[in-house]
């Protein structure tokens, strides 16, 4: 089957309906938090959430690949693959903070088709399909045409996430930008998708934190790409860069790599 292939649309959206029915049942009630390998926290939501995700995909698209972030990979030689994070920003769900979604990316011959972000707490679904753009609840969007640094408004998750050399990076980029703003999680890739926000700058993600975004931001004119300027793909603690504009992109790199 290919991109265009009609039900993919509405299997994501039966994938964001389920999780979001698992997660909101748990959102600002006491939480049992896991710390996982990695140290990132872990709640019953998370993997009650991809639970329901999968069994859909079992039903409707079973010869299809799965990378998901609770549960791990199954069949990753499918002609089609789902990326799944059930719960992208688990500490913003653990404190209560809105800003918080489910990322679904649907990768093919090693593209991404299909890119969501799905907002349940905003009441928003961020859609993005290869060659028929991107939109927000149905709305068309794009992302803003800025083209130089000095204007760009830049979001990162938090001070956090960088080691010490790559935060020294950030900081020289993100103080040259027009402003810079924390905490957004995943909703920054969606502002990026908007037009709001220009500049998003990650380190350390999994591919379950970036293709859905990823096929938000192209279908919506952007560009994302590691910090080195390669396409991203199923790698593991990926450095992102995403840009509302390729003239915006090669300027934010080069200030990055140290220009």
């Amino acid at each position: 089957m290919s991109s265009s292939t009609p039900d993919l649309l509405s299997i994501a959206n039966a994938l964001a309906d389920a999780a979001a029915a698992q997660s909101m049942r748990h959102f600002r009630t006491p939480l049992d938090i896991i710390t996982k390998a990695d140290e990132s926290p872990v709640t019953l939501a998370d993997r009650a959430a991809e639970t329901a995700m999968r069994e859909i995909l079992a039903a409707r698209a079973a010869a299809d690949g799965i990378f998901g972030e609770e549960h791990g990979q199954e069949r990753l030689d499918a002609g089609r693959i789902w990326v799944l994070d059930p719960i992208d920003g688990t500490r913003s769900f653990i404190t209560g903070s809105p800003l918080w979604g489910t990322l679904i990316g649907v990768v093919e011959s090693g593209r991404v088709v299909l890119g969501m972000i799905d907002m349940p707490v905003l009441g928003e679904r961020w859609v993005g399909r290869a060659g028929r753009g991107a939109a927000r609840d149905g709305q068309p969007v794009r992302t803003s045409g800025c083209t130089e640094v000095a204007k760009a408004r830049i979001v990162t998750t938090s001070p956090d996430i960088f080691a010490p050399a790559d935060w020294q990076a950030f900081d020289r980029l993100s103080r040259q930008c027009a402003m810079r703003r924390f905490g957004g999680d995943c909703y920054g890739y969606a502002q990026l998708a908007g037009g709001t926000v220009d500049l998003v700058v990650e380190t350390g993600l999994q591919p379950y934190d970036y293709l859905g975004p990823a096929g938000l931001i192209e279908a919506a004119g952007g560009v994302i790409t590691d910090w080195e300027g390669r396409p991203l793909g199923l790698t593991a603690d990926c450095r992102v860069i995403a840009a509302a504009t390729p003239e915006l992109h090669r300027q934010a790199m080069a200030i990055l790599a140290g220009a």
